[in-house]
């Protein structure tokens, strides 16, 4: 009786797994479609980037072309290399933005995760308020605010509605909350060190994956961010890359030529995001090894 117990469980072990296997091309499937959806594109701006203006008309084909050293010296040449003053005012805006956006959050959500104060929940479900409501209705209540301020048109005004992120002070507080032991801040306090001290010094290295979540979000989001610097900005000196090359697009009915010139701006305002997911990649490798050996 027992041995034809073990037979019959070994036989339906075998099946479930016979199941489980042909069913699991059907995930599988999904994954790779959406993995195509989302890199053909990027393949067709590669391509594109290397062909010139005839062969960029003439035939759509995925094959390479022989333009793209001219592409990219006709794009730095392009106005004395204003392409290069968008990149490094795109890198200015995301960077500074979103490390003072982490910065702002990590303080935000800290004292959220592990303060007891008056009001503590409410100010909480005003930030989660503040995540449901889209940038776009905050664009034109912004500007007149910075017109008010004689800050539009600066960088002020692309710098300042980026630090505060509702989202992110969420998700640091939800993230101090797990990851910073209470235990931990009282025997610190016991020992005499200052609050400051103890979120410098303790909290912060233990939020750091959290952190770096912050700052690529906020990284990617000032980086392809067209609506606020389309409503702030009047000095194309001071366009990001998002709104330089719409400009070009824009030129281009008029200037087949320019066509080239946004197609190449695209393929190197990629570059730098796939750089960085590329870095913090191991750094949160790094983060998340290092949390597994302390406890």
């Amino acid at each position: 009786m027992t041995s034809l117990t073990l037979t019959r469980g070994a036989t339906d072990t075998r099946t479930a797994r016979a199941t489980g296997r042909r069913t699991a091309w059907v995930p599988t499937l999904v994954l790779i479609l959406g993995a195509l959806y989302c890199l053909v594109p990027i393949a067709w701006v590669v391509i594109a980037a290397t062909k010139s203006r005839s062969e960029l008309f003439s035939t759509f084909t995925f094959a390479p072309g022989s333009g793209l050293l001219d592409n990219l010296h006709d794009l730095s040449t392009y106005r004395d290399g204003i392409y290069w003053q968008w990149m490094a005012n795109s890198a200015f805006y995301a960077g500074l933005g979103a490390l003072l956006s982490a910065t702002v959050s990590a303080a935000g959500g800290y004292a959220l995760g592990r303060f007891a104060f008056r009001g503590r929940e409410f100010v909480f479900k005003l930030m989660l308020a503040g995540v449901l409501v889209p940038g776009i209705v905050l664009a034109v209540p912004q500007y007149l605010l910075m017109s008010e301020l004689d800050l539009a048109d600066s960088y002020w005004s692309m710098l300042l509605p980026s630090i505060l992120s509702p989202y992110g002070v969420y998700l640091m507080r939800v993230y101090a909350s797990a990851a910073v032991p209470a235990e931990l801040l009282e025997a610190a306090r016991m020992d005499g060190a200052g609050e400051f001290r103890i979120f410098t010094r303790i909290a912060v290295p233990m939020m750091m994956p959290g952190l770096i979540t912050v700052f690529l979000f906020q990284f990617v989001g000032i980086w392809n961010n067209f609506l606020l610097p389309y409503v702030m900005l009047a000095d194309d000196t001071k366009f990001p890359l998002t709104l330089g090359l719409y400009t070009l697009l824009a030129q281009g009915a008029s200037q087949p030529a320019l066509y080239t010139l946004v197609i190449m701006g695209c393929l190197l305002a990629v570059l730098p995001l796939i750089g960085l997911f590329l870095v913090i990649q191991r750094f949160w490798s790094l983060d998340l090894l290092s949390g597994s050996i302390k406890s």
